[in-house]
């Protein structure tokens, strides 16, 4: 058994590219499979568009006060 990577032969150094490979794969697929499935066909005129109103303020923090 090589403990070091310097002094792996062939077969080992193929072994990690290979389980690199493949770990590789996984996360991207993962990845696309996880992708929402967004609706892209919309146009930009049926957007919905939110407008600012009136601003509010707050007097109150709403805790009680012990005395």
């Amino acid at each position: 058994m090589n403990h070091s990577i310097h002094s792996a032969d062939r077969a080992t150094h193929l072994k990690i590219v290979v389980v690199a490979l493949v770990a590789g794969i996984t996360v991207a697929a993962f990845g696309i499979a996880a992708r929402t499935n967004a609706d892209y066909s919309q146009s930009a005129q049926s957007t919905h568009v939110i407008k600012a109103g009136k601003p509010v303020v707050v007097t109150s923090a709403g805790t009680s006060e012990i005395r």
